[in-house]
């Protein structure tokens, strides 16, 4: 694994203490250059840290340029909470290679190596078998992206511990909260120490006064939070595969803020996020990462060994055609038993690296309206991956059978854009799905691809 903190030439310290200092100066900004030199800038930083006034430190933003890190510590720690923005290499679009993978430390090498190409060789039979299944579906202007379609469904067979890289911004808290939370982490543990050294050293490469932080943050208690979600399900009476429930019914304005391409109804907040609901979703992994990028619907991940079983996701393109099925689910077999013989050896822990794109998990999210509007938007599009499309079209057709009176205002783009008279009514440009959604009612939409 490789981490670079970009550096943007001020010492994040500098930054709190002479914000700090500000609140208390009425002569104008006390500046970072200012306090560099200040004989009292460490006492203070400690002082207001410990206290627990934190916003000093949320000033400044680390960028780290991540490599090699796999998309199971990405879903369990650098995605799984609100405060970070990333920009990460997509295995919809971008060919994955073989060599990309993460090694569990206590591993038989050997074994992960040849498993690791077995799975792989597994996608690549899927993408060759699916481009002309794919190609028959899509519109004569759409059929030379058959292959990146194709890559989209196939990835479901690429297990967690393939690597990703990425742009990964957060600020000092959410760092040190990141150096403290690895100590209970219940997946990827070794490799989420090694993560925690790395930003840990390119952190105080840019700033040694970050030390005595750091290490408070290393001492200071944690817990992984207990999740029963049987227990939910028993109390909600959960039988399908998405249910909503705690429905809070409040209606809103629907308004160009909402359509527009800069979505000014993140900063005019209105009687939207009065409205609210909970979810109960089983989804795959892949779906759930794409899930989590929804910053403001935040969920609740139990631990995987707490929800395990041999459970996965099929996609519709794929039941089309018996032969794709059954390579299909060939593979996936095949993971699971690898696992199932690595867990006893490794831990679950260590062993999950081993699961599937394809394994599903269960988890609770909790979403208020006009966060919703704009989720709706994101994955009611044609282009958004079908699986995360199906389930926020159950959760909207919910919200409509249960009476809820904003649920019309849960749109795609292009039908809330329609409504609202902005032109172009698909934003996408040359990405256009070729289908006038807009035009559609929303019991008509379908897809399959």
């Amino acid at each position: 694994m490789k981490v670079r903190a970009l550096n943007l030439g001020y010492k994040p310290t500098d930054i709190a203490v002479g914000s700090a200092r500000s609140c208390y100066f009425g002569g104008g900004i006390v500046t970072p250059e200012s306090v560099s030199e200040w004989k009292k800038k460490n006492e203070l930083l400690n002082s207001i840290f410990k206290a627990g006034h934190h916003t000093t430190l949320m000033h400044y933003h680390f960028t780290f340029l991540i490599e090699g890190i796999s998309r199971l510590l990405i879903w369990r720690l650098l995605h799984s909470h609100p405060f970070y923005n990333s920009e990460q290499v997509s295995q919809r679009y971008a060919k994955m290679k073989p060599q990309n993978f993460t090694y569990p430390k206590r591993a038989n090498k050997k074994s992960w190596q040849n498993y690791y190409a077995k799975m792989f060789s597994y996608y690549e039979e899927l993408i060759e078998r699916l481009n002309p299944v794919i190609e028959n579906i899509l519109p004569k202007f759409k059929k030379k992206e058959a292959v990146k379609k194709a890559q989209e469904f196939a990835r479901y067979l690429l297990p967690l511990g393939m690597n990703a890289h990425l742009y990964h911004t957060i600020n000092v808290i959410t760092a040190l909260r990141y150096i403290n939370a690895i100590k209970v982490i219940p997946e990827a543990m070794d490799e989420a120490k090694e993560f925690s050294k790395l930003i840990e050293k390119e952190m105080l490469r840019i700033d040694k006064d970050l030390a005595p932080l750091i290490e408070f943050a290393k001492s200071e208690e944690v817990v992984f939070p207990d999740i029963d979600i049987e227990k939910i399900k028993e109390e909600k009476n959960i039988k399908e595969r998405v249910e909503i429930f705690d429905i809070v019914d409040y209606d809103f304005e629907l308004t160009p803020n909402y359509a527009g391409v800069l979505r000014s109804s993140n900063i005019y907040l209105d009687e939207a996020i009065l409205g609210s609901f909970n979810s109960y979703v089983k989804l795959s992994l892949s779906a759930d990462a794409q899930n989590q990028r929804h910053r403001r619907s935040p969920a609740i991940r139990p631990k995987l060994k707490d929800i395990y079983k041999r459970d996965f996701y099929t996609p519709a393109i794929i039941s089309l055609n018996k032969e794709v099925e059954k390579i299909y689910k060939e593979a996936v077999e095949f993971s699971y038993d690898f696992f199932e013989k690595e867990k006893e050896v490794l831990g679950f822990s260590e062993a999950a690296y081993a699961l599937l794109n394809a394994h599903n998990i269960e988890i609770v999210e909790h979403n208020d309206f006009q966060e919703f509007a704009h989720k709706a938007q994101m994955r009611l599009c044609y282009n958004a991956q079908e699986e995360i499309f199906d389930i926020v079209y159950e959760q909207v057709r919910q919200l409509k059978k249960a009476g809820v009176k904003a649920a019309n205002k849960f749109l795609p783009p292009c039908a809330l854009r329609y409504q609202e008279g902005i032109r172009p009514i698909c934003p996408e440009g040359e990405r256009f799905c070729g289908v006038k959604v807009w035009k559609l009612g929303f019991d008509e939409y379908k897809r399959i691809i």
